[in-house]
């Protein structure tokens, strides 16, 4: 997870902040994709991986006891450990717990609602190119995703952020796999669970976008 931070850091740290751009074509960030009613203070985006980790230790072991399961994974020992350090470092287990399928339900939400603003608007956005085909050796179709690797490398971004582009004209990626790119087009909000193959296997993501693209191009700052 932590890792998985790093890399989104980094992504948002390379898109500008959205403005008009010439053309008739709005520039938008991948937080324009989210709908700001969604948007909401989530108090386990805020522990670290350690604090995770034990919250975790905290659960398991509590439904053990609740189920009477003869497991002993993990002990009360570790249990214990777990919990004291959480009380050390003021993390309130049991409001974070009472609130678990509160915020599950908001990030679901969060997740899967396309910003309906952005139907049949002219945008342009940037991110990074995944290729779904090709056709005389250049991608006429791809996935556009907010950091490098994704869907490969880590489990698939929410359906609100992966673009499902569609290209009139062939894009020469060369031998870039992780392109970042500037795609220029109409975006809709369209449910869709294109297929992404791999090298050991395919796999439907689900998006909630998909763009009709004029324009692909090498991404500059």
């Amino acid at each position: 997870m932590k890792n998985r931070l790093i890399l989104l850091i980094t992504a948002l740290l390379m898109l500008p902040v959205a403005h008009t751009y010439a053309g008739d074509a709005r520039e938008v960030t991948w937080d324009d994709l989210i709908p700001a009613k969604l948007n909401f203070d989530d108090p386990f985006e805020k522990l670290t991986e350690a604090q995770l980790y034990n919250l975790a230790t905290v659960v398991q072991y509590r439904e053990q006891q609740a189920s009477k399961e003869e497991k002993h994974n993990p002990s009360k020992a570790y249990y214990d450990e777990a919990l004291i350090e959480l009380k050390t470092e003021n993390v309130d287990v049991d409001g974070l717990l009472a609130r678990r399928e509160e915020i599950t339900e908001k990030r679901r939400a969060r997740g899967q609602t396309a910003n309906a603003e952005l139907n049949g608007k002219n945008i342009r956005m940037p991110g990074y190119l995944l290729p779904l085909e090709f056709e005389d050796k250049k991608v006429v179709e791809f996935l556009l995703v907010p950091w490098v690797g994704a869907c490969i490398h880590t489990p698939p971004p929410p359906a609100n952020q992966v673009v499902h582009v569609k290209l009139g004209k062939g894009f020469d990626i060369g031998d870039n796999l992780y392109t970042p790119v500037w795609v220029n087009g109409v975006m809709k909000t369209e449910n869709n669970n294109p297929e992404l193959s791999f090298v050991d296997g395919k796999q439907n993501i689900d998006v909630s976008y998909v763009m009709q693209a004029d324009e692909v191009e090498l991404f500059k700052q």
